[in-house]
């Protein structure tokens, strides 16, 4: 039952099916091993899936016994080159984890975001009125994939004559090797090929704004000196890039996963609708919880130890599956259900509690609520048109993506008609 999990086929079916599947991968243990094959070197490795909530918490929380370094966004062991180039401190343990997400974390304030926060909504209004008039359009491509990341690079200072070029990157990034992104070349090349772009095209920014600051986020912190420290030249590259791909991958993907949850309960739909205000925050906690957008988070066992009943040794890998944890009966009443009124709902969508949280959660939960809400009011009949088109992985991907979700609508005006 575990080999299901490395198997393309098992992610790239629809949602509820692969996660009716996890059900029994869930109940059979906390921890479940996994034995496959790595590519990169040819050897026989094995990883323990980690599907319930309890144990995914605790492992989020101590980062002490169970290790972020050695790679948290990828199942195999990476170059400590290649971890810090495409995960920044995602990939770090204290003292480094601390130090640079400090300095971040600085510019992430609730004043610092103001700015940002009031132009998810400028920016949502621009992309809905880019395509209102249509009638029918892919929503990925017309709303998923430029909104979150327009957001981020109007952010960062980004110009728009180099939207084009992120998109494409980030798209490479986050394809699970989808030949429709990466073509019939290696993916690994394909998608260090869109780092080196996105690197070349941070570090040009960095070097400009030294010289000529704004206000813009790139400005913040290539000046920023928290007690005497500031991100070094070669360390703002590697935050884009965290930015791009794992600030872009959660709203992108929920907005799709979501628009096609609501098409699938219509009951959930007409409870929001009908009280857009009132219902969108438990709704966007929802829609992140049930579709889980980031599928895992692996640590790295730096001892022997014993939990929940299962005995590790040092250098066992743990992949934490969020979607399981998130569906967890023990956590959650009802879990199989979709709920846009759910509440509590301490859902694992945004990482598990502990010092790598995501630190753009609230960003994200701005951004859903943001445009679902001018989804509702603009464009008020909105329909999925047919299936849900997943990427096409190659294995566990890292991002549980809808690469096509055609929508219909009644025209309407642009907002500055």
């Amino acid at each position: 039952m575990t080999s299901r999990l490395i198997e393309p086929s098992f992610w790239t079916q629809p949602l509820n099916d692969r996660m009716r599947e996890m059900i029994a991968i869930r109940e059979s243990g906390p921890f479940s091993k996994v034995d496959f094959v790595n590519e990169m070197t040819g050897a026989e490795e094995e990883f323990f899936a980690v599907t319930r909530f309890d144990e995914i918490v605790q492992i989020s929380k101590n980062a002490k016994d169970f290790s972020s370094a050695q790679g948290a966004i990828s199942i195999v062991d990476l170059p400590p080159e290649a971890l810090e180039f495409f995960g920044s401190f995602i990939n770090m343990d204290n003292p480094r984890h601390q130090r640079q997400r400090a300095i971040v974390a600085k510019t992430f304030t609730p004043t610092d975001l103001a700015t940002v926060l009031d132009s998810v909504e400028a920016i949502s209004r621009e992309v809905i009125d880019g395509f209102c008039e249509k009638g029918e359009v892919d929503l990925v491509q017309a709303l998923s994939q430029p909104f979150p990341l327009l957001v981020i690079c109007d952010m960062m200072g980004i110009p728009r004559s180099e939207f084009d070029t992120v998109l494409n990157a980030t798209n490479v990034i986050l394809s699970g090797g989808d030949p429709e992104f990466i073509g019939d070349g290696d993916p690994m090349m394909a998608i260090f090929g869109a780092g080196i772009q996105l690197t070349e095209l941070m570090n040009g920014l960095a070097e400009e704004r030294r010289k000529n600051p704004t206000d813009d986020l790139t400005s913040k912190l290539v000046h920023n000196d928290l007690d005497g420290e500031m991100l070094a030249p070669e360390e703002v590259a590697p935050f884009f890039i965290l930015l791009a791909v794992a600030g872009n991958d959660t709203t992108r993907t929920a907005i799709s996963h979501g628009m096609n949850l609501l098409s699938q309960h219509p009951e959930q739909r007409a409870i929001w609708q009908n009280d857009i205000a009132g219902v969108t925050p438990t709704a966007v906690e929802e829609i992140v919880r049930y579709s889980s957008p980031v599928t895992f988070m692996r640590r790295t066992a730096t001892r022997d130890l014993t939990m929940s009943g299962h005995d590790f040794v040092e250098g066992d890998k743990l992949v934490m599956l969020y979607g399981a944890g998130n569906r967890d009966p023990q956590a959650f009443v009802d879990p199989e259900r979709f709920d846009v009124l759910r509440s509590p709902n301490p859902h694992l969508g945004f990482g598990g509690p502990g010092p790598h949280f995501c630190l753009g959660a609230n960003l994200a939960r701005r951004e859903l609520a943001v445009v679902f809400r001018d989804l509702f009011t603009r464009l008020p009949d909105i329909e999925v048109v047919g299936d849900a088109v997943p990427l096409d992985v190659a294995g566990i991907p890292l991002v549980t993506g809808v690469k096509h979700l055609n929508v219909r609508f009644t025209p309407t005006p642009r907002s500055d008609a």
